[in-house]
């Protein structure tokens, strides 16, 4: 059986099962559903927890002998069984295929681990195991189901949030549950029942934005220039090395350079995914920039973005964060940008 994040309360009052499989990497959901679990368990007598840490070289006897052992402490306990790696080997498929031979109601098991990849959930002992208890994947969402997320949240908090705080938490903490959370809890104790205005989020939230290199990347391919330059804002007040920037900035503009290139030499895109080894979640940001950035602008962004990376080591009087807004603009739009001279001082 498989269900989403949010099924799962309700799967939970639908009775026991003797085996919950948590696999992915948003740790909010992943922490939020063993919580979730565990707390269900132990309402239901589940009161002592055994934790075992699996990899392709675990010794499966260990987990038998617990499994089958008498506990001096509680008739009724938790397995909780964290996967290193979703590679358990020849070894570890032949245990899962005993370990199911062993089930009974005393033992509540939970497997949980990173993100599975698409051959791995087709392979026999994990689908087996799916068919006999019930699997959790946890997604990335997307901004749509992150302010349904959101605006639940407040609900269970009992807090008024207008449309504009709910954009702006989205703007300013997408792909950080954990601070969302912390955040709505936050403003659950400052404002309690009472509406919250944007003017009164943005002095709490603005300081509290973190962003990475790596969030910037995807929201530059998406085309999503406002942001990328509140991105930058924020990343120049928390201190972000710029020459480490600049270096992540280069390696994907010169990668989308060379696409472009072997696209225009009739590669297939496919095959240019499978080469540079782009992920299925990312494939759809790739396309969107290669359909939307031509070989001429990736050529001028890469030709500006040197220029930057010369005036940020050879001058204080440029704010290099805004230069390197100009290179994402260039990438987009260097018919705009192309006429202004990033040496502004002298020209």
């Amino acid at each position: 059986m498989r269900i989403y994040h949010n099924e799962l309360d309700k799967t939970l009052n639908k009775g026991f099962k003797p085996i919950w499989l948590v696999f992915g990497d948003e740790l909010w959901q992943k922490n939020d559903a063993l919580e979730t679990i565990k707390n269900s368990a132990k309402k239901q007598g589940f009161d002592e927890i055994v934790r075992f840490n699996i990899d392709d070289k675990f010794d499966w006897d260990e987990l038998f002998q617990e499994y089958q052992s008498m506990s001096l402490f509680s008739s009724l306990r938790i397995i909780e069984i964290e996967f290193t790696t979703g590679k358990i080997g020849d070894n570890g498929a032949k245990g899962v295929a005993q370990l199911l031979t062993l089930l009974h109601q005393d033992i509540q098991l939970i497997f949980h681990g990173p993100k599975l990849d698409a051959a791995t959930q087709k392979r026999k002992w994990f689908k087996s195991l799916e068919a006999a208890g019930c699997f959790v994947p946890l997604y990335d969402m997307d901004t749509k189901q992150l302010k349904q997320w959101l605006n639940n949240q407040a609900r269970q908090l009992k807090l008024t949030l207008p449309a504009d705080v709910i954009d702006l938490m989205v703007e300013l903490f997408e792909g950080n549950l954990p601070a969302l959370s912390q955040e709505l809890q936050k403003l659950s104790i400052l404002f309690s029942q009472q509406p919250v205005s944007v003017e009164e989020a943005e002095q709490l939230f603005i300081k509290q934005a973190k962003f990475n290199s790596f969030q910037l990347i995807d929201t530059l391919l998406i085309g999503d220039l406002k942001k990328c330059l509140t991105m930058l804002d924020q990343m120049q007040h928390d201190g972000s090395a710029l020459g480490q920037l600049v270096w992540v900035v280069h390696k994907e503009i010169s990668q989308l350079y060379t696409m472009l290139e072997q696209i225009a030499q009739g590669s297939n895109i496919n095959d240019i995914f499978k080469q540079y080894r782009i992920w299925d979640k990312k494939k759809p940001l790739y396309q969107h920039a290669l359909n939307n950035i031509s070989l001429v602008n990736a050529e001028q962004a890469l030709a500006r973005l040197a220029q930057v990376d010369l005036l940020s080591k050879t001058s204080s009087d440029f704010n290099a964060f805004i230069l390197l807004s100009d290179v994402f603009i260039s990438l987009f739009h260097d018919e705009i940008s192309q006429n202004f001279s990033l040496d502004y001082e002298y020209n």
